[in-house]
């Protein structure tokens, strides 16, 4: 028997068609399963499993292509630089093929390690900054404040002057200007020619 003569069509519904596939690929339309030792899932689209039920052409692609997977994953780990994670391959309902391969080139974790650490390490590196910022910025805000007070202190000072001199400020600064002045008439006799005033 060719591999052509095997397949079966004109089921009458999806669900017995799709349970004759499983039977014939364990691994279709299951969930997650393995393949190779990594973990993989198999769909084919209820529609296009209803376009193969009853049309033979479509049902030998879609089962030649079912047949092939196994082999794919071969090739997809033999290909790949790195270490294949998880794979699926998605059959939708127009016959397209769909594969989906993660991988990695870090199977022991050695370098997510060190790159977690570098990252930490930019993390504290950046809060170093911010806690330098804020430091910085309180001791300009405590140098402003220090001065505001001397400058309150001065000006308070400047208020409480004796009540002989008075206080002009004109533009911010501060003027004394003597308040009481004294007068003093006196006397003068100088010779006897002079006339007395008083």
């Amino acid at each position: 028997m060719t591999k052509t003569e095997q397949i079966k069509t004109g089921y009458s519904n999806v669900n017995d068609y799709s349970k004759y596939l499983q039977g014939k690929y364990h691994y279709m339309n299951i969930g997650l399963t393995s393949m190779q030792g990594i973990p993989t899932t198999v769909s084919v689209s209820s529609a296009f499993l209803q376009k193969c039920m009853n049309d033979p052409e479509k049902a030998k692609y879609l089962e030649e292509n079912l047949a092939a997977i196994p082999d794919c994953t071969k090739d997809t780990i033999n290909g790949c630089l790195g270490t294949v994670t998880n794979q699926s391959y998605m059959i939708d309902a127009n016959g397209n093929i769909i594969e989906t391969v993660s991988g990695t080139n870090d199977p022991d974790g050695k370098i997510a390690k060190e790159n977690a650490e570098r990252k930490a390490k930019e993390n504290r590196e950046k809060e170093e900054k911010v806690k330098e910022k804020r430091a910085a910025k309180k001791a300009e805000e405590e140098k402003f404040e220090s001065k505001r007070a001397k400058r309150q202190a001065e000006k308070e000072k400047n208020t409480s002057v004796s009540d002989n001199e008075g206080i002009d400020i004109v533009e911010g600064k501060t003027k004394t200007i003597n308040k009481a002045v004294n007068y003093n008439s006196s006397t003068i006799n100088i010779g006897s020619n002079f006339n007395s005033y008083s």
